[in-house]
Parts: C-alpha cells; structure tokens; sequence
C-alpha cells in the first residue's frame, strides 16, 4: 500500500507504539485494560494539530502522490491545516453511530478513541476529496458487491478498494502492488490473475474483484474473523498468526493490533473509518459528484483482431479517454486478439450498436495500419512464460535483468550461472516481467533516420477533432508510425488543437 497514504495514519501507528510493552487481558465497555496499566497509562490524544499540519506538509511535497488525491486542484490550502482544533463530532454522537454500524455489519466497529481521531482527522482536512471518490464508487460499487455476495463476503468489504487504491485501477505501489485491490504479482497470480506484455489482468475491475473475493474467503477460512481477514489481507496471514501468539492467544483485531506491524495497525481503523464517512457522508453534508458512467450503462464486446484504442476511437467517435477508463487492463491501449482468451472492449451501451455497425471497417483500418507500420507491434507473451534470449555484444546481465524487469539473481537461477560472465551469441532462459524496450540493431537505425530527416518538410496545425490517424490521411504515403517519430509523440492523447506537427515529403 502507499507509504504516504500509510503515513496520514500516522497517529494509529503511534498508538501501536505506546501499547507495545502493554499486554492486553480483557476488554470491558470498549476499554481495553491492561495488567500494567497503571505504570503506563494509555493515551488518548495522540494526534495533534502540529502532527496534521506535518502528514499535509509531507503530502504536498511528495507532490500529492497519496491515493486519496486525484489531481492538483485539491490541493490543501494552509487554512485548511493550521490551527483547527475542534472534533467534527462529539464522542456520544460518533459512540451512537458506530454502534449502529457495528449492529450491522460482522467487522467490530466498537468506539475506539484512536479510531475516532481517524475520522475527526478524515472530516476534518480529507472531506474535499469524497465529492469525486464517491462519485467513482458509484461505478465500481455494484460491480464489487455483485461479487461479493456471490462469494458471502460482506458487501461492507467494497470500501477495501478505496483503502487501496482511491478506486484507481492503473494505480500501482512503491512495492509493485496493482490495480483496485492492489495485488502484488506472485498473489495475482495464485489467484489467475495473468500478466502479459498487453494486458495485466490486476488492472481488470472485474476480474480483480473476483480474485480479492476468492482471498478475503481463504482468510476468513483460516481466522474466522472478517477483521483479522482483513488484517492478513494487508500483511499476510502469517503476521497475523504471530500477533495472535504475541499476544497470548487473542484473537480480537484490537486485542492484537499492538503486535502487528506498524502500517497493518493503521490499515484497519482506516477501512472502519472509511465506511463510516461513507455511510454517514449526508449527516456530515458530503455529496456525490455526478459518475461519469454507471455500470448498467456499459457493455462488452469481444473483439476479432488486435487492435487500438486510438482506431476504436477513429471509427465510432469515442474519445480515447473514455475508452481508457472503461478499458483499464490493456497497458499498451491495445486489444489483443489471442486464441484462449476471452478479451474483450467495454463501452458505453449507447456506442455498441455504431460498434458492431463499423466492426467491419475498424478492422480494415487496422489492416491498412499494419500494411503501413515500419516494425510489428510488441509481441505478445505471458510474463510467467519462459523466453530464450540470445546474448549480444555489449550485453550484461545487470542490462539483461533490467530490460525484462526482473533480478540478476533469478537469470542465474533459471540458467545455473555461478558467475556473471556471459559470452556473445549464449541463450539464456527468462521469465519476463515487462516488456523490452529495446529493439534490435535494424529498428534503431530505422529510427534514427526518420527522427535525424534534414529533408524538406510541411507544417501541419492540429485542428479541433483530429486524430494522428486523421491527418495521416491527408497525405501520400504517410503512416501514424511516422507522424509519432517525427514528432516525438509517443502517446495519441498528447495530440491537442494548435500543436504543430512537421510531415516529411517522401
């Protein structure tokens, strides 16, 4: 999970820290006595003013980076963070609403003064963000709790994701984690969540719901407590079974968060938190932003061929952007065509009809696109499935390593190194992780001839509604490929009204 977003709870962590020589024998009222209680009584105020004022200066550094932020118009304004003192609620009022919560969901939402700082501290200084985070859940919402029921996981569970990823689907961790539930790849994969050079299937709504379904069941499995299961789901089941014998034996989430690490301490008051703003956001007059869709007004289509999000777009007059969004699994903003595999295009309901109307045309443009292209598009292959790569010159296996995104260590494995020498023309097996970047001797040079062309050339001026494949129509013999090189664009969606974009005579 985002180290940032782990530091705005800071002040549960903190908490940790002072019950940490503190072994907890009973809990009475919702208050959780100890056997030295006395010698180290337990604090209750442990966020302070100065300690908000320090987790959004930190925020604003790391340039809004934390999940919960969406773009730089929500920046916090220093009235925001100095010298607010007051409790958006009172402790009867939030012990009542709690309450009623805890009565009825299966997670243990009994008042808690740290949880209550969480949620002053959330009200407080995090309210500008729900507007927009709402709106998002009201896309994603019904699609995770058509699952979650499916699977008997409290549909409560669907406020994980926001914990997770601020319902980001592309966004990915310091560690590697990604999508909404924020799976790690060796995780992923256990729960057949492929990975390849096109589509990471993490990233997929659908299919990552699925497989958080599937874990959140086996953690329920092992513990019998949607708390503790949440609580491995963040640092692993193995850590809560340490806790559980740290503790003496307890198996009550709050019994044992003393001993669990440090970011799992702030993970679970922060899920409980979250539900609550949720739940009683008109109470605290927080409201929805409109969606941008709902999910009843999208569907899928499956595609015949590979192609782009850019030719879609072309063909039934779609913004790339929305396809983007609805589309989030396709890394490379390309649709593979694979036998076995069941990709398919989500759109708007109201584009499907125009899509199967001109299925027949957007495939003939990507023909004519595929006659036009200097070098094939990337390869497709499972990153879990072996490739052989030959040795060049100037090769080592810290470049080899890098180039598949993986470990010097694991290319010895795979290939019985005891050194790292390597020797012109040797095949070595790899498990890749990512796509090579680098192309071969041939593509270079190709690619430096077009992007170094001293020869006469025109100036074009993008209009309003233009595509790179618009404009490559406008003259002879000339290729989207080569607009992109000439011009250094490397993405459609930085093609915008008034660029101007050099066209080289043939």
């Amino acid at each position: 999970m985002n180290k940032l977003l782990l530091f705005l709870f800071f002040s549960i962590s903190v908490f940790s820290q002072q019950e940490k020589d503190t072994t907890i024998v009973y809990k009475s009222d919702n208050l959780f006595v100890a056997k030295d209680s006395i010698k180290k009584p337990l604090r209750q105020d442990l966020i302070s003013d100065l300690d908000l004022k320090t987790m959004d200066s930190l925020l604003i550094e790391d340039k809004f980076n934390s999940p919960l932020i969406d773009t730089l118009e929500y920046v916090i304004a220093d009235k925001d963070i100095i010298g607010n003192s007051k409790s958006v609620l009172t402790t009867a009022l939030l012990k009542q609403r709690l309450s009623h919560l805890n009565d009825k969901t299966p997670f243990n939402l009994a008042f808690n003064p740290s949880l209550e700082k969480v949620i002053n501290s959330y009200l407080l200084y995090r309210s500008k963000y729900y507007p927009k985070l709402m709106a998002k859940a009201k896309y994603y919402f019904p699609m995770f709790e058509q699952h979650l029921d499916q699977y008997d996981v409290p549909l409560e569970m669907k406020y994980l994701a926001i914990v997770e990823s601020a319902l980001k689907p592309r966004v990915k961790s310091r560690v590697g984690a990604t999508g909404l539930w924020q799976f790690m790849y060796g995780t992923g994969k256990q729960f057949d969540l492929k990975v390849s050079s096109y589509v990471d299937e993490r990233q997929d709504p659908v299919k990552a719901t699925i497989a958080a379904c599937k874990y959140l069941s086996q953690l329920y499995k092992i513990f019998g407590d949607w708390d503790l299961a949440l609580a491995a789901y963040n640092s692993g089941p193995g850590n809560v079974r340490k806790a559980i014998k740290r503790s003496g034996g307890y198996r009550n989430y709050w019994n044992i968060r003393p001993f669990l690490p440090r970011e799992t301490a702030g993970y679970v008051p922060a899920f409980y938190a979250t539900m609550y703003i949720f739940e009683y956001a008109n109470e605290h007059k927080i409201y929805s932003e409109l969606p941008r869709y709902f999910d009843f007004q999208t569907d899928t289509i499956q595609v015949k061929r590979t192609v782009s999000f850019d030719q879609i777009s072309e063909v039934i007059n779609l913004d790339e952007e929305e396809i983007s969004f609805l589309n989030p699994s396709y890394k490379l903003d390309i649709i593979p065509f694979i036998n076995g595999r069941n990709y398919a295009l989500r759109l708007p309901s109201s584009k499907t009809v125009e899509f199967l109307d001109k299925e027949k045309e957007l495939y003939a443009l990507a023909d004519a696109d595929d006659a036009k292209r200097e070098k094939p598009i990337p390869k497709y292959f499972e990153m879990d499935k072996r490739i052989r790569y030959r040795v060049k010159t100037g090769d080592y296996l810290g470049k080899i390593a890098n180039k598949f995104g993986v470990r010097v260590s694991s290319v010895k494995r795979w290939n019985n190194l005891k050194n790292s020498r390597l020797k012109v023309g040797q095949r070595l097996s790899i498990y890749p992780k990512k796509v090579p970047f680098s192309v071969g001797k041939k593509s270079v040079k190709k690619k430096e001839t077009i992007s170094t062309n001293k020869g006469a050339f025109s100036t074009y001026t993008v209009k309003e509604g233009d595509s790179l494949w618009k404009i490559s129509r406008k003259f002879n013999n000339v290729s989207v490929d080569e607009i992109k090189k000439w011009n250094n664009i490397w993405s459609a969606k930085s093609l915008k009204p008034g660029t101007k974009l050099k066209i080289f005579k043939s």
